[in-house]
């Protein structure tokens, strides 16, 4: 992954802890943390 990167900071949907994702966020989708996201892989 480049250093680059622009990094967006947000709030899990799922635990509300705040986290970076390498995308703007939108309104009417929920973004989650590495560790949620693993979870809704499942």
């Amino acid at each position: 992954m480049s250093q680059d990167r622009k990094m967006y900071k947000c709030t899990c949907a799922d635990c509300k802890k705040e986290t970076e994702v390498p995308f703007e966020p939108k309104a009417d989708r929920p973004v989650y943390c590495k560790e949620c996201y693993q979870k809704h892989q499942k």
